[in-house]
């Protein structure tokens, strides 16, 4: 038997299902690290029906895969092995009388607590941990359909979001408005149906619902909960919320329990690992205490992503190069922007953007649109998903980034290993990263941004001796082996670590309740 730390490495929409920067820095992670860790993959997907998008390395040891929507019967997936007398018989179990009993002062609690964010007198850890321990003898599906919890959950939000202070433009609450979030509710929660794991150590790819799983094996079993924080996931949620065509009261919703989702997450929390310093200030404002927070920087390849000539293709042509999915944070609607403001400096410029138009259909199309409206069909050209991507940014003079929100995107530390300097938006790490061997501009500006690839593509010099920086910079503080090197040591000292289960200091009445009906050291599954 391997005597490897063994670690519940946790997703969501992302290794090893989908692409794009984490799952990058994910597939890195497990693949060097197949001679010293075994890995439990905990992947949370939108629907049932994925495909895995790597070749798993022998790191990978099992994969629970937990599809949020789109499935009739969801444990099928992330519990095939359970038998089917099993299901029924949990099902059976969920009377009215044992959820009125048992779940619904619960339920009441987290209400409470959902409702009034700010307030500290629910821990909402403890409430996820009751939710899960409730779940290991009665059935998650048939209890969150009981019609007494929804009644509950109407007329709580009712009172809690009151519609007498609205502004003159804004909607009453509607019907649909309170379905919508109480089917929320029970797809985001999900996972706390899911049983514990055999694992010595649990790691979260981000710090929203992935951490569920974390936050319960830290109350039940007392296993160590190390958290990376790429993004910074609730100013995401944010962004994302913001731009979605919900009424107020959805946003609202969606907002108030990302941001008790975080806050759960960062309490519970044994170490978290930023990829960059910067983000540090939003997790002490969600709870995260600072001796807690060490940054690891990302790291690449500084062998496969190095320097090499232009191709033929793209010779004797301006060319800037994005290296991106086509979705609303990477805001490419302000670089396809930019690159009409570039045009009129340098007529012959191309901007090739090599990334899924998959991602957001719809937000891909409007770009797509919006190439043709400015006329720009032979300036701005997308390349779809490129299997190479070191021979992409080769292809280029520049890149180019235009997002609203970042950590340290693999994209621009590619392009610095390949001696290719980074015109981008100030968000997040990126700063950190690209200072005095790039451009940093101002977010959603295209004119600002189409200023710095105008004057390095102007000046050949100038882009030269920043591209040598820039590499010159990865090669110091980017690499792959020192990442990979710092989470294998965090791993093993956390191994080490003897952790009390939280299980035993819980306040909350309506969790003791169940922990005393249902024993918390012997599963009941």
């Amino acid at each position: 038997m391997s005597s490897n730390p063994k670690v519940l490495f946790q997703t969501e929409a992302s290794y090893p299902y989908e692409g794009g920067g984490v799952a990058t820095w994910a597939h890195i992670l497990c693949s060097e690290l197949a001679d010293d860790i075994d890995f439990h993959i905990f992947a949370i997907t939108g629907q049932p029906n994925v495909d895995l998008k790597y070749d798993l390395p022998r790191s990978i040891k099992e994969i629970t895969h937990v599809p949020l929507w789109g499935a009739e019967q969801p444990v099928d997936y992330y519990e095939p092995e359970r038998p089917f007398s099993d299901i029924v018989s949990a099902k059976l179990r969920t009377t009215d009388r044992v959820v009125q009993t048992y779940f619904e002062p619960l339920f009441r609690d987290f209400l409470d607590a959902l409702f009034r964010p700010e307030s500290s007198e629910h821990n909402f850890g403890e409430l996820i941990y009751g939710f899960w321990l409730y779940c290991r003898y009665y059935d998650y599906k048939v209890t969150m359909q009981n019609r007494r919890l929804w009644e509950i959950f109407r007329e709580q939000i009712y009172n809690r979001y009151p519609t007498d202070k609205l502004d003159l433009y804004m909607k009453e609450m509607s019907l649909r408005d309170v379905t919508f979030a109480m089917r929320w509710l029970y797809h985001f929660l999900m996972p706390v149906d899911v049983g514990l794991s055999d694992v010595d150590i649990t790691h979260a790819t981000l710090s929203g619902f992935p951490g569920i799983p974390s936050i319960v094996q830290r109350y039940h079993k007392g296993t160590p909960f190390i958290i990376t924080d790429h993004g910074v996931w609730m100013r995401e949620q944010y962004i994302n919320v913001h731009n979605a065509e919900f009424e107020y009261y959805s946003k609202k919703f969606l907002l108030d329990l990302s941001y008790c989702m975080v806050r759960a997450v960062y309490e519970n929390s044994d170490h978290i690992l930023p990829v960059t310093r910067i983000h540090e200030p939003w997790e002490k404002r969600m709870g995260a205490t600072p001796e807690k927070i060490e940054a690891i920087y990302n790291g690449i390849d500084s062998e496969t992503f190095s320097p090499q000539p232009k191709p033929p293709k793209t010779q004797d042509i301006p060319t800037v190069v994005a290296v991106a999915q086509v979705f609303p944070l990477k805001d490419i609607e302000t670089m396809i922007r930019s690159c009409d403001y570039a045009r009129r400096e340098i007529p012959d410029i191309q901007y090739r953007v090599y990334g899924s138009l998959d991602v957001n259909p719809e937000y891909a199309k409007r770009c797509q649109n919006l190439v043709k409206e400015l006329e720009l069909e032979d300036h701005f050209i997308f390349g779809g998903f490129h299997e190479n991507p070191s021979e992409v940014y080769n292809e280029g003079d520049l890149t180019i980034l235009s997002s609203i929100s970042e950590g340290v995107p693999y994209t621009i530390l590619e392009s610095m290993s390949c001696a290719r300097p980074v015109v981008a938006t100030d968000v997040g790490g990126v700063r950190e990263a690209i200072e005095g061997c790039g451009v940093i501009c101002k977010p959603a500006d295209p004119e600002d941004l189409a200023k710095g690839v105008v004057e390095l593509l102007k000046d050949d010099q100038k882009r030269i001796e920043l591209g040598r920086k820039s590499r010159e910079r990865v090669l110091l503080h980017y690499t792959r082996e020192k990442t990979v090197t710092n989470y294998k040591e965090t791993y093993h000292k956390w191994q080490e670590k003897d952790l009390q289960p939280a299980c035993y200091e819980i306040d909350n009445d309506s969790v003791n309740r169940i922990q005393q009906h249902i024993d918390p050291v012997n599963d009941a599954r």
